[in-house]
Formats: C-alpha cells, sequence, structure tokens
C-alpha cells in the first residue's frame, strides 16, 4: 500500500507544474486575445490603470528617497529586518 507522502507528491506535482508552466500562459493568453477582440479595458479602466501606474511610481520614488534617508543615518538598518 502506497505512503500517504507518496500520494501527497502525485497529487501535489501536476498541481505545481500546472501553475508553474500553464496558468500564466494561460492568463497572458487570454487577456491577449479580449484585447484583441475588443473586450480588452475600456477608456476609463485604462484611465484608472495609468492613475495607478503614476501613484506607484511616486511611491517608488518616495520609498527609494526613504531608503537613501535611512542608508545615511542607519546604515544597518536593513539587516534588523
Amino acid at each position: 500500500m502506497m505512503d500517504v507522502t507518496a500520494v501527497m507528491g502525485i497529487l501535489v506535482t501536476p498541481i505545481i507544474l500546472f501553475m508553474i508552466f500553464v496558468a500564466p500562459f494561460w492568463v497572458i493568453m487570454h487577456y491577449r486575445s479580449k484585447r484583441q477582440i475588443g473586450q480588452g479595458l475600456s477608456a476609463e479602466e485604462t484611465q484608472a490603470l495609468q492613475q495607478l501606474a503614476q501613484h506607484a511610481e511616486r511611491m517608488r520614488e518616495r520609498i527609494q528617497t526613504l531608503e537613501s534617508i535611512l542608508d545615511a543615518e542607519t546604515p544597518k538598518w536593513r539587516d534588523k529586518a
């Protein structure tokens, strides 16, 4: 009779392979086909996405500034995390 860990390995391995190789490709192709059909983002969604990208860029710049300040004031702050 098979061990529980062997059964788990048999079940988990295909799921992991699917999530690593098939799922990302599937999602990419899904949204690419939606864009080609014209069912992509609406103008409002595109504008909201651009605003989010701008906010993310500003946050990235702020984080870089904060990290440079922390590096200057407390050089070993990264080691504490």
